[in-house]
């Protein structure tokens, strides 16, 4: 009986057509992949705007306080004022050397989008520095010189804003609220209330009221 001949198989490699499905789910996945790891990587960008928003937003309003805190009167000399645009401040410096400063918030376009803004002038050495200053924080709420666009902080994006005094038991208009004092201060208010409504897009949007006491009067009602 003749044993029939041994018959070896060559070993079966891929077709053309199973090299193209391979590599197009692996393309696929590849796709898959990144879009997941893209839309991490814009939900993290967009909570770590949305932090910082919140935390520039809440400097800012801290500021706002410690401004108003440290307001100072000097006879014959504005202290406050708000001239519809702008709400110009004569404070104290943040060292008792430092002497004093004007500083100036306001709501300006910016790039397209409406910015609270504050502005702070260089320590005041002479009351022509501080005539001076008072005119240049009124200028930068209409149009900043470029030295002045220098000193300013963008606080938060907001579409407006208001101030209201608080005075004879009543919030009003500080433009049809002012009044002097005999000494030649400016009498001022007991409160002031601040209003601002913030943009939508942001961590925190609509709008925000934030109230102003003088440490030295009571409660506003």
């Amino acid at each position: 009986m003749r044993a029939r001949p041994c018959i070896r198989r060559r070993p079966r490699g891929f077709t053309l057509i199973e090299l193209l499905v391979a590599v197009g789910l692996m393309a696929l996945m590849a796709a898959l992949s990144w879009r997941g790891l893209d839309g991490m990587m814009r939900a993290q960008t967009q909570m770590r705007q949305h932090s910082d928003d919140v935390l520039a937003l809440q400097a800012g309003l801290g500021q706002w306080g410690v401004d108003l805190d440290a307001l100072a009167q000097q006879p014959n000399v504005a202290s406050l004022d708000w001239d519809g645009r702008a709400l110009r401040i004569l404070r104290r410096g943040t060292e008792p050397a430092a002497g004093l400063v004007v500083v100036a918030w306001s709501r300006r376009v910016v790039e397209g989008s409406g910015r609270w803004l504050r502005w702070q002038s260089p320590p005041l050495q002479t009351r022509a520095d501080l005539e001076l200053a008072w005119l240049r924080a009124a200028q930068w709420a209409q149009s900043p010189a470029a030295d002045d666009a220098q000193r300013e902080v963008g606080i938060a994006t907001i579409d407006q804003w208001q101030i209201y005094f608080f005075r004879k038991d009543a919030w009003s208009n500080p433009l049809s609220s002012a009044e002097a004092a005999g000494d030649g201060k400016v009498d001022l208010p007991e409160g002031i209330r601040l209003v601002l409504t913030l943009s939508d897009g942001q961590a925190l949007s609509g709008t925000l009221t934030r109230d102003w006491l003088r440490p030295d009067v009571g409660v506003a009602k």
